[in-house]
């Protein structure tokens, strides 16, 4: 494997600069072949799958990048052993084959492998801890199925007493039977692999604008808003793609959406000590639900998630109820030695997944519970030709775009080739040995692949840099800086929300918020020097 470049002067970087000239283009000017709305993980893939195939692209959206779900998620690339209990084997299969995709060719800097571990409690009997050792191998065989190679994603082991207490000193050892060991993909963070993809489509050409709003989508383009100059315009296109989430049927009529909310809490990682795995914590009275204990590697952890229908208005950022909290504490407390209480939750957050609705229109809402909807995606076609694309999930968003853009070269019979992003790296992407190789700090390497070298770069330059933002963060000036220059962030909440995530800490928001303010002051004063 190849990367793009190391060099983001090779066409990957955006910034407010490149924001403004582009912009300035694409409003009344030619006709593109594929204007794209919502840059969100489906969004900005199909913005370069097109790209890829030497269409002309234009994506918009009206806030940031993975503002909406894309940046919500568990931060997991699921091989699909969920759907194989429900018989959706196709999901299965497809989550699988995807996951290898992400792990080995185009996001090996950015996916890895993550241990998980089922503790064998008193309140899992042995039929179900039967029933969950037989999914893990069956999780297994998927893995073998979508070709992904043993060393990418080890298989799963029985555990004892003392190996479970070992990957988790903060279980229970009362009557602990021991432990079901699995692995999964893990993202080292689902709106990095956004910003990746967006930047990887900037490089082939695609224009990469965020603040712009769709007010009105046709089949031959749309009205749309600068957010930052209140300024409207049109964008003309011969194809459509409508990527917006859960807001998809504000835009076009006939798309119904059930949402379906997601909830995590976040720790401190000293609450419950040293992790070196995750957890799956069965859910009381399900098969095949856990909650899920994610060590960030940050100082903190994430526990989630609920699977909760949502009704009324879609909110921009979702607000987490009193009761979700109080069931995901519930359920963590059934398995840990010292329960998490109330105070010990430093920070929330909430994703809602675009489930499509695909109920009764007289009827609609009625029948599953969210947690039973199909995780399928559909590709639908409007009345005006706005093609919609709803549904799946943050592991099989390369599917979902490639499945858009087949729909639009057919529709607008466009000249261009079967989709390549599979084999397609994204900027940062080599082979493992590669980036080991590379002369940047592991976490570095983590986040930015290839690129590690030149953002730590910043820092030797300038040792202010190199400063921590918050004492307990591991977040730089100098990765605050290469967000602005080369990853789009154009405030201070692009920066603390998306870029890092710091803002997932109210505290630390606070805390940090002055030096990032500051930050982006120089930047900003830099650029009209």
């Amino acid at each position: 494997m190849s990367p793009i470049s190391s060099n983001p002067a090779a066409g990957a970087s955006l910034s407010a600069g490149r924001r403004s000239r582009e912009l300035t283009d694409a409003v009344g000017g030619p006709v593109v072949d594929v204007l794209v709305v919502g840059l969100g993980a489906t969004g900005a893939g199909a913005a370069l799958d097109a790209s890829a195939r030497g269409l002309s692209v234009v994506a918009v959206d009206a806030h940031d990048l993975a503002f909406g779900t894309s940046r919500w998620s568990s931060k997991l690339i699921h091989g699909g052993l969920r759907y194989l209990a429900s018989a959706q084997l196709d999901v299965a299969h497809e989550s699988a084959v995807e996951r290898g995709v992400l792990m080995e060719r185009t996001a090996p800097h950015l996916v890895r492998a993550q241990p998980f571990v089922l503790p064998l409690t008193p309140m899992v009997s042995r039929g179900q801890a039967a029933l969950a050792w037989a999914g893990f191998r069956a999780g297994d065989t998927l893995r073998l199925a979508a070709r992904t190679a043993r060393a990418t994603l080890p298989a799963p082991r029985r555990l004892s007493a003392v190996e479970t207490r070992h990957l988790a000193p903060a279980l229970r050892s009362d009557r602990l039977r021991g432990g079901l060991l699995s692995w999964d993909g893990r993202l080292t963070d689902d709106a990095r692999l956004v910003t990746a993809l967006a930047r990887t489509a900037a490089a082939r050409g695609a224009r990469i604008l965020t603040r712009v709003r769709a007010l009105e989508l046709t089949s031959s383009g749309a009205r749309i808003r600068d957010e930052l100059t209140g300024e409207e315009g049109v964008i003309r296109a011969r194809a459509v793609v409508n990527a917006s989430g859960v807001w998809a049927g504000d835009l076009v009529d006939g798309i119904r959406v059930r949402p379906s909310r997601g909830t995590h809490l976040v720790l401190r990682s000293d609450r419950l000590g040293p992790l070196p795995a995750g957890l799956h914590v069965p859910i009381p009275g399900e098969t095949n639900r856990f909650v899920l204990v994610l060590p960030q590697g940050d100082g903190r952890v994430y526990v989630g998630l609920t699977d909760e229908p949502v009704d009324g208005e879609i909110p921009d950022v979702p607000e987490v109820p009193e009761t979700d909290v109080g069931f995901l504490l519930d359920v963590l407390g059934s398995v840990l030695d010292v329960p998490v209480h109330r105070e010990d939750v430093v920070g929330a957050f909430a994703g809602l997944r675009p489930l499509l609705d695909t109920t009764s229109a007289d009827r609609p809402g009625s029948g599953a519970r969210t947690a039973d909807v199909s995780r399928r995606h559909a590709v639908l076609t409007s009345s005006e030709g706005v093609i919609t694309v709803v549904g799946g999930k943050l592991t099989t968003y390369r599917r979902m775009a490639r499945d858009a853009v087949d729909a639009a070269v057919a529709a607008r019979r466009l000249g261009a080739g079967p989709s390549p992003t599979a084999a397609l790296p994204l900027v940062g992407a080599a082979a493992p040995h590669a980036l080991a190789a590379l002369r940047a700090p592991r976490r570095l390497v983590q986040r930015y692949g290839t690129e590690a070298p030149a953002v730590r770069a910043l820092a030797d330059r300038d040792a202010r840099l190199g400063e921590r933002v918050l004492p307990d963060h591991p977040v730089t000036g100098a990765e605050l800086i290469w967000a602005l220059r080369h990853e789009g962030a154009l405030d201070e909440a692009d920066l603390l929300d998306r870029r890092t995530r710091i803002g997932l800490v109210p505290e630390d928001r606070a805390a940090a918020l002055a030096a990032v303010r500051g930050l982006v002051g120089e930047v900003t004063a830099t650029r009209r020097d």
